[in-house]
């Protein structure tokens, strides 16, 4: 019986046997675990290229968001032949093809040479792979092209006939259904893995320690991109830094990854990111698709090499962007999904939300610090020196602002210059702050805050929210950088400003808690009694400088009083007025209670032994007589034993022992008056005596040892003596350890006045006589006479006056025929001071004006003023 099957066209059977292959591949797919889908295309790609005698069946998928790059995914072929190295650039290796595909067309090729002309890269590439005839359908799912399927022979052309391609269409249908399916299935299993995960993390941060955030943020980003795939998480947030910067303070990046530095800037590295994240939306990015604003940006991406990222900014309650939280792929472009997107949402608020309480248990931490900060700082100023209450308002300055994260303090007050300007006393500002300015006016500068201050509120305000009417103060703070400030004005009880302490941030606009402004409000109180008890204490200590001042004038009054009168009772023989002898009594005090011996050089009659007595009166041997001899007065073969003391028979008529100046004086004080005039001879014993303190008496061997301090006089120039041979240079040498030269009367007028009266006085004891007046004209007479002989001529002179005169009003003239008669030429400085005090005389002591004296000269008033001074005139008193 013949069989059913003889009696089908050979073209039927082989149409019915491919039929029942496509229903077969069709049911293999059916509920097909998404696992063997990969395994099921390629068992099924073998059995068509089988059924169909094909050597090669190629499924190409397209690589999401790379333009024209595709992957060779399911591949069999009957020969080891070539194929490109997957992933390929399709756009280059088959332009004309890819372009079809892309529209959805097929492309069927039964001969490579039958391409159209445009398609003449696909045709080398295909006579490079070996391809003798092909057809090529696209894959496509939800409408949308996703790869490519083809078929192809590389033995021989092949006519590929309707009924055929249209079964080859069916199979790439079934084919991109499967892989839709798959790929939705995956994505629904990584988007249920990524959910557990979320759920799993969300669980973790619950009561999580605060010291524990930061570990557990880092381990929640490592676990999120293995999850998903993505290799770098990182979390950036403003740095403590000062200045701060928005850096990475999470991260998670593989050993082998970029390396990103904790130190990078966003404001600088990625400046178009930075203020696109400030706004709030979640950014789906590629780094090539940047625009050109964010050119910045592109090339630092690429040079972390970032294909691709989420970025979700991190904010609580609608608060402001505290955090930006992002994820990057390195190696391929990604494709991020609804629901993802969402998920990396819920992560970005769980991770704000943990970053926020651990800010707020940190901001209540240092709450505590700066109420202990304050106790301490109120100890600080307990019983503290006024002198050291600036430093340690400054010190506390800088701890407050250290402790509470602000930049900048800076106490006011009004100045003492300026009583209604309120300046700058006290300043902490970082290294990178507004320098402290030489003078700033409050009331120039931040009007506006100053009249809310003055009202005694408290100002705490960002920049950006300044009223418009403190335009002043707007253009101060962002002239210093400040972006937020609090000021609190500095009373004490009750009573008026004193000052203003402010607190400002340069880096963020900040908010002030109200118990951070009650606890600065604190801080403000303990410096504006500091500062109050610093003024009392500044003006007592004034006060008392004064009183000290006072206590020293009078002491110092007092002792000068003292010294005058101890003067006056060491000195009632001298008589001085002038600052020459005034200085030469300074002198006799100084030498006096020491040994050295003194050499009173002066003209004769200028006082020299009362200068002497004044020196032994003063000195330890003041219990001792003082014993004179004058060297002059003595001829000189009786010198040597006036001085020495003879033995009996020493020389003829020497009768009797006789003892020397020198043994009289032993213990006491030896004047030689006359000095110069000493014998050459006796000069050398002299020498001995000063040298050894011994001698011998004339005619004795016996060395007598004698304790004798020596005051010699004279009114010669012991120098020029020396230089022509008349004294001995040693011995000259010996006697000027402490030479005193006593100026002559003509050198101290001033002296006159004073000297003239001690002498009245003397002569009406001794004449009964009473004078009430010496004449103005008389005086200046007298002041201007050269004097030759000094002090002993005015005495003198005096007496004889007395004796004349016969009322109480004395006229003393100095004898005119004598004036020219000075032994000494007169030298060019006396001569000038002799024709001022003349010219003085005659215009009766008026320097200025007409007929004054300054115009007799020919000098100006100052001119004639200032010679004076230097020549030592004064005008007598009257």
């Amino acid at each position: 019986m013949a069989k059913l099957k003889d009696f089908i066209p050979v073209e039927i059977e082989e149409r019915l046997s491919f039929e029942i292959l496509l229903t077969e591949i069709a049911s293999d797919f059916v509920n097909l675990p998404s696992e063997h889908i990969d395994a099921a295309i390629i068992k099924a790609q073998e059995r068509i290229c089988n059924h169909l005698s094909l050597d090669r069946s190629v499924l190409w998928q397209l690589i999401e968001d790379a333009s024209g790059e595709m992957w060779l995914s399911h591949v069999h072929e009957v020969s080891d032949s070539y194929l490109p190295a997957t992933p390929f650039d399709a756009g280059k290796t088959f332009p004309w093809i890819l372009e079809q595909i892309l529209l959805g067309n097929d492309v069927t090729i039964e001969r490579v040479e039958d391409l159209p002309s445009e398609a003449h890269q696909d045709r080398q590439s295909l006579s490079q792979w070996g391809v003798k005839s092909s057809f090529i359908m696209p894959l496509a799912a939800e409408e949308k092209v996703v790869g490519a399927l083809s078929f192809g022979k590389l033995s021989q052309e092949t006519i590929w006939s309707k009924s055929v391609k249209q079964r080859l269409q069916l199979i790439a249908q079934i084919f991109a259904n499967a892989l839709s399916r798959k790929k939705a299935e995956k994505s629904l299993a990584s988007l249920r893995r990524f959910e557990n995960l979320v759920a799993d993390i969300s669980a973790q941060f619950v009561h999580l320690p605060v010291d524990s955030i930061d570990a557990e943020i880092e381990d929640a980003q490592q676990r999120i991109c293995e999850c998903l795939d993505v290799e770098v998480s990182s979390l950036w947030q403003w740095s403590n830094d000062d200045p701060p910067i928005f850096t990475i303070t999470h991260l998670h990046s593989p050993p082998d990854g970029p390396a990103f530095s904790r130190g990078i800037d966003a404001q600088e590295a990625l400046p178009w990111l930075f203020e696109m994240t400030q706004c709030g939306d979640i950014l789906v990015l590629s780094t090539e698709d940047l625009p050109s604003e964010a050119a910045r940006d592109r090339e630092t991406r690429r040079d972390f090499g970032v294909t691709t990222s989420v970025i979700i900014p991190l904010s609580t309650g609608g608060g402001p962007i505290v955090g930006v939280l992002s994820f990057d792929s390195l190696q391929k472009k990604r494709i991020w999904t609804e629901p993802i997107i969402g998920q990396f949402e819920l992560i970005g608020q769980l991770f704000a939300n943990a970053l926020a309480r651990k800010h707020a248990e940190n901001h209540l931490a240092s709450l505590r610090r700066f109420e202990a900060l304050v106790t301490d700082i109120s100890t600080q100023f307990v019983n503290l020196p006024a002198d050291l209450i600036d430093a340690e308002i400054e010190d506390a300055q800088r701890r407050i602002c250290e402790c509470i994260g602000v930049n900048l303090s800076s106490l006011w007050q009004w100045s003492e210059k300026a009583p209604h300007s309120l300046v700058l006393t006290h300043l902490h500002s970082p290294s990178y702050g507004p320098e402290r300015p030489a003078h700033l006016d409050a009331k120039e500068s931040f009007p506006w805050k100053l009249e809310q201050l003055m009202k005694g509120d408290v100002v705490a305000i960002t920049t950006k929210d300044l009223p418009s009417e403190a335009k002043r103060d707007i253009e101060s703070s962002r002239a210093f950088g400040i972006r937020s400030s609090a000021g609190i004005p500095l009373m004490t009880g009750g009573g008026p400003l004193i000052g203003v302490l402010s607190f400002e941030d340069l880096r963020v606009e900040r908010s002030w808690p109200e118990a951070i402004l009650n606890r600065l409000n604190m801080v403000a109180q303990i410096f504006a009694n500091a500062l109050a008890r610093k003024r009392s204490d500044l003006r007592l200590r004034e006060q008392l400088k004064k009183i000290e001042a006072l206590r020293q004038r009078l002491e110092n009054e007092n002792i000068y009083l003292r010294k005058e009168v101890e003067s006056q009772q060491v000195h009632g023989e001298i008589i001085c007025r002038s600052a020459a002898m005034k200085k030469i009594l300074a002198q006799v005090e100084q030498v006096a209670r020491t040994e050295a011996t003194v050499l009173i050089e002066g003209e004769t009659g200028t006082g020299k032994e009362l200068l002497a007595r004044a020196i032994h009166r003063l000195s330890d041997r003041q219990r001792r007589p003082l014993i004179t001899v004058n060297c002059a007065a003595l001829p000189p073969t009786l010198m040597e034993s006036e001085l020495f003391g003879r033995e009996k028979g020493a020389y003829t008529g020497a009768l009797t022992r006789m003892t020397g100046r020198f043994e009289a004086a032993h213990g006491a004080t030896l004047f030689l008056d006359e000095t110069g005039e000493l014998p050459i001879e006796v000069q050398a014993k002299l020498l001995r005596v000063l040298e050894q303190g011994c001698f011998e008496r004339l005619g004795s061997t016996q060395v007598i040892n004698v304790d004798v301090r020596i005051i010699a006089a004279t009114n010669h120039n012991l120098a020029n003596q020396v230089a022509i041979g008349k004294f001995r240079k040693d011995l000259f040498y010996r006697l000027n350890v402490f030479p005193i030269h006593l100026p002559p009367l003509r050198e101290r007028p001033e002296d006159i006045p004073p000297l003239v009266w001690h002498f009245v006085r003397q002569y009406e004891e001794k004449m009964g006589r009473r004078i009430d007046k010496i004449t103005q004209r008389s005086m200046a007479d007298l002041q201007h006479y050269g004097w030759p002989g000094n002090i002993r001529e005015l005495r003198n002179l005096v007496e004889r006056a007395m004796i004349s005169s016969n009322g109480r009003i004395l006229d003393v003239r100095p004898p005119l025929e004598a004036v020219d008669q000075h032994s000494e030429p007169l030298t060019l400085k006396e001569s000038e001071r002799r024709l001022i005090l003349g010219v003085l005389q005659q215009s009766g002591w008026r320097i200025s004006g007409r007929s004054g004296a300054a115009e007799k000269l020919g000098l100006k008033r100052t001119t004639l003023q200032a010679k004076m001074k230097k020549l030592g005139i004064q005008r007598p008193s009257s």
